[in-house]
Parts: C-alpha cells; structure tokens; sequence
C-alpha cells in the first residue's frame, strides 16, 4: 500500500476557556480571605485600579459609565440583575478549621513526664509546612473519614460535622453542648449521645472536655479505669504536686499499687490530636446572612464586609493613554484596562452568583432554620443547580469554603448538602445516611442465629418501609459500616455459644 501526502479540511466546535473567563472561574471558590488576597495582587499589578475604602454610591456597569471621570463598582450592587457564570468543571472539597490551645491539657499535667505527649510543632521554612501538609492528614479530615463509616442518621451526622469543627489542635472539644443543643432545637440527650460515638474516634481521647475526660476515656480503652484510677483522675493536682500519701489515702492503694497507676497514668496522651497537623486558624466571617421576616420569611442578604470594593479610575486612563507613544505601552495601557473591567464585572457576577444560590438553599431547608437539624432535607448539587438554572460544578464553587450566618449558627454552604435515596411509594426521598443507620439498627437487633438477615431480606424490610434500593447497594453500605455477611454473622454466633 503505497503512502502519499493529502490535505483536507474539517470543520468541528469545541469550548476555549479564556484567561478571563478562568480568572472568573477561579473567583467563584475563593474563601472571603483568599479574595481579599487576590484583589489585592490586582491593585499592586494594575494602575488603573482603586479599593474603595469608605461609603460609596451604588454600583454601576463600567460599560455603561465609560465617559465618566470615575467609575465605582461595589460587588454587592444589584444582586438581580446579570447572566449567571456558567462553566464546567470539578467539585472541590470544603476546607476544615481548628479552634484552641490546649492550654488546659498542659497546665493540669503539672510535673508529670508527658513522654508520648507531643506537640504541636513549628516550621521553620515554607518547606517544611508544605512537606507536613502532605505527609499527614488534618485531624478534623481524618476524624470525617471515620465519621463516612459510622453510619449515622442525617441529624446527629449534622450534629458530628458541627463538634468535628469545635475540636483545637490537640483534641479537645471547646463548644458547650447545652449551648449547641439550644441553638440546633434539638435534645441534649441527642447531641450527648453523638458526642458518644464520636469519643469512640482514633486517635482515643479525642472529643474530650478536659484533661480528665480525655485520660478516662484512654484508660477505658485499655481496661484500665476502675475506680481507683478514676478517684486518681479526679485528684490530678495532687499528682501535679507528688502528695503520694494523700492520693494512697484517697485511691484506697499500696506503694505498688500506687507507682504502676502513676506509670499508666504518664504513658497516656494528654494531647492525642497533635500528632496531626494543625492548619493556622483562621477568623470565620459568613459571606450570606439569614434573618428571620414578617409571616414566617427568610430574608437572605450578602455580607457587605467580606466584599472587595474596587473602582476604575477613568481619568487616570485617559491621562495615560494620551502619553503613551510607542506601541509596546498603547498595549499595556489597554491590557490594563481590560483585565480590570473584568475584574469588576467577575466580582459583581461572583456576588449576584453566592446570593442566588444561598437563597435557593434557603428555600430547599427552611425546615431546618424554623425547627432545628432534625428537619435537614436530603438535597444535591443537582436540584439545586437546575432550580436556578446553573450547572452543577457552578454551584459546588460556590458552596466551597462559603459561610452562611443563620439564626442556629454559621454553617458552610456544603453542610446543607445530604445524598438521598428515594422512596418505593412515591413520597419523599430517604438520606443515605438514614438508610445507613437503618441497615445498621436491624443488624444490631439481631440476638440469635435466627435473627439473622440476609441482605435480600434487608432489601425486603427496607421497601416494606419505603426505601427503594437494591441488593448490591445494601451490600456496598454493609461493608463500608465493617458489617460482616450474614454467614458469618451466623457464625460468629455460634462460636459465641
């Protein structure tokens, strides 16, 4: 077969993503802070930009005031009006944040040799902080990884996100759970009992309280804690100031005794969340607001602090437009130009974006502002994006490292997301995670080998209750949940006799 040259043509369509329209893009998943840093890059680059520090006029298009001397935008001006910025892409992961010293831990272990105690380290160099970031993972990411597997129902893994996020550096909850259950309208007995499981997480005493908590809850782990060596933890300042014949009196113990509780006491961890990386803390400042109306409204309003003010200076412009001589600065000066109106105009688009996407967000949970976490609605990235007709990778930029003031707390946008599973009669859709907790209640209830269901039967109780799921999707959520098969299950059992 003999080889030659051919031309031809071919006519195709295809989607050329601009440096401005991925600055746009980029805008839409920065935090308020993250922002606020890259506004500032733009006013030291380009001349032709201003921040606007004090009161303004409301905004206008920069298109629209090309004659005038100044033009000024505030990114929150008129948050109907525009095109929505509408681009493809993939979904990134919210950030996580760690509150706290630990201050406690350190002070209550007085003079005790804390050998595995650790801690929370420094660095010396940009280097170094990058290596550690990726070396280990965060305590609040790995503490999420085990909160996927413990299968909890959509209010109390609510509940687990927002405690999660009250954990500092060393492991310690700092957040008043009374106060939490007050503000979520929901029982302390609820909140108490999801503060529970998560006190069963590795690293072991996480969660803890105080210093106390969090050695009991290791001696609990070994076996260790009987009531000698909780009246010992009950009286730490005596072991801080080494008075052995008050805690021998007190514990009810010999010398022997006493010196193997002291030992089991010093090998604990008195800070068992500093053996991950800590991420500087960060102040928290909602970009959406919530309040409450007339008759029962929502109000949804964006945080006018968190929005970069930035104006065109038109005058200066034309000042240096009319000097420029030579054709390299003619194309500097229109550069300039450009990228700032787009600059304006992506900040502008970017607030009227956040704002209709809280809003409908607003809308989808409103149960959850008017009577607590116990009426979170399953909701996607889906429903929403096609209720405002958005794609969906459009609004999980938005939803990303976003915060959201409302009368039960600040929450990130991402907290109001739950998967779904639908339902066999037609009715409402059923979380995920509540299907989970289901599966987990009926393998729980199993006491004998007769009790013990097959995943076909599970999938039979399930749709009986109106859960339409299948066999394999039963399966893939027993094992995520570590739940052997039914086989041995059965086993187990009988081994157990």
């Amino acid at each position: 077969m003999a080889l030659s040259h051919r031309l031809e043509l071919r006519q195709g369509q295809g989607l050329v993503i601009t440096p401005q329209l991925q600055q746009a893009i980029k805008l839409l998943q920065l935090s308020n802070i993250e922002l606020d840093a890259f506004v500032e890059a733009e006013l030291e680059r380009n001349p032709l930009l201003q921040r606007e520090e004090g009161d303004h006029e409301p905004a206008v298009e920069v298109e629209a005031e090309r004659d005038a001397s100044l033009t000024q935008v505030d990114a929150v001006a008129d948050t109907t009006a525009g095109r929505e910025l509408d681009t493809p892409g993939d979904d990134v992961s919210p950030g996580e944040r760690a509150t706290g010293d630990g201050a406690d831990a350190e002070h209550a272990g007085g003079q005790i040799d804390w050998s595995r105690a650790g801690g929370g380290g420094s660095f010396e160099s940009d280097e170094g902080y990058e290596r550690a970031l990726t070396d280990s993972p965060t305590l609040a990411a790995h503490l999420r990884t085990q909160l996927v597997q413990a299968a909890l129902s959509p209010a109390r893994n609510a509940i687990a996100e927002i405690l999660i996020d009250a954990v500092d550096e060393g492991g310690y909850l700092r957040l008043d759970i009374v106060e939490l259950a007050d503000r979520l309208g929901c029982a302390l007995a609820v909140v108490e009992e999801t503060l529970s499981v998560l006190q069963g997480f590795e690293p072991v005493g996480v969660f803890a309280r105080d210093v106390r908590e969090c050695l009991a809850l290791q001696l609990k782990d070994l076996n260790r804690y009987d009531p000698a060596m909780a009246a010992m933890l009950d009286h730490l300042e005596l072991l801080a100031k080494r008075d052995m014949a008050s805690l021998r009196r007190i514990c009810g113990v010999d010398d022997e005794d006493l010196r193997e509780m002291i030992g089991e006491i010093r090998s604990l961890n008195p800070r068992p969340g500093a053996a991950y990386h800590s991420e500087p803390a960060e102040t928290l400042v909602p970009d959406v607001m919530v309040r409450e109306g007339l008759g029962g409204m929502w109000h949804v309003e964006l945080n006018t602090d968190t929005l970069p003010r930035v104006l065109v200076d038109q005058r200066y412009h034309a000042r240096v437009s009319k000097g420029a001589r030579s054709d390299q600065e003619k194309t500097f000066v229109a550069d300039c130009m450009a990228s700032a109106n787009w600059l304006v105009k992506s900040l502008d688009q970017r607030a009227k974006t956040i704002l209709k996407v809280a809003s409908e967000i607003v809308r989808q949970q409103d149960g959850f502002l008017a009577f607590g976490v116990e009426h979170l609605r399953p909701l996607n990235l889906k429903t929403v994006a096609d209720a405002i007709g958005m794609h969906e990778s459009t609004v999980s930029r938005v939803t990303s490292n976003k915060y959201i003031a409302t009368p039960r707390g600040v929450f990130e946008l991402k907290f109001f997301f739950t998967s779904a599973i639908q339902s066999s009669e037609g009715g409402e859709a059923h979380s995920a995670a509540s299907v989970r907790h289901k599966i987990k209640g009926l393998v729980d209830a199993e006491k004998c080998e007769a009790d013990v269901h097959s995943d076909d039967r599970i999938v039979e109780i399930l749709k009986a209750a109106g859960v339409d799921i299948a066999r394999r999707t039963v399966a893939k959520y027993r094992e995520a949940m570590r739940i052997p098969s039914s086989v041995e299950r059965r086993r187990l059992m009988k081994e157990a006799v």
